[in-house]
């Protein structure tokens, strides 16, 4: 096969797609995440509950993190299909559509009302295949989350598939 994914385009597997992207997460944030997922988790709220369950601080429900570090871009900015234009880097392949394909998360570390986090997505893989409506690409992407102290508190692996 081949044809789908070009030179250039294999070159960039292991890089960065974009800059890094940093964020403090405040209690209110992270309280209003939780409440609007109607999760009212004591650890969340309440200080003394978080301590007495041996944290330092309130938690943060764990995926606020796919949200937090996203800054608020207006409706210009969205594609036909309702996702935000793609800032950084373009992985470039010979399709016509790109579609997501879920998205897998690994919790390493708690994270505390508090914390700054620090987001670097990188090209993880790309694979070409062959599926019951033609040839296809499976893109792979890893997002890995570091806070302040240089502990690594999550990983997304999120998939596309373009055709």
């Amino acid at each position: 096969m081949g044809t789908l994914i070009p030179e250039e385009t294999l070159a960039m597997i292991g890089q960065r797609l974009s800059e890094p992207v940093t964020g403090t997460i405040t209690s209110r944030d992270a309280q209003r995440f939780a409440l609007a997922a109607g999760d009212r988790n004591p650890l969340y709220f309440d200080e003394a509950a978080a301590r007495a369950a041996g944290y330092r601080t309130t938690l943060v429900p764990p995926v606020l993190l796919a949200w937090a570090l996203n800054p608020p871009r207006p409706l210009d900015d969205l594609r036909a299909d309702g996702l935000y234009r793609g800032e950084g880097k373009r992985v470039t392949l010979n399709v016509k559509r790109v579609m997501f394909g879920g998205e897998e998360w690994e919790f390493l570390e708690p994270v505390f009302a508090g914390d700054t986090i620090t987001s670097e997505t990188r090209l993880k893989s790309l694979e070409e295949k062959s599926g019951g409506s033609g040839p296809f690409v499976l893109q792979m992407t890893e997002t890995t989350y570091t806070n302040q102290d240089g502990a690594v508190v999550a990983r997304a692996v999120g998939r596309s598939i373009a055709r």
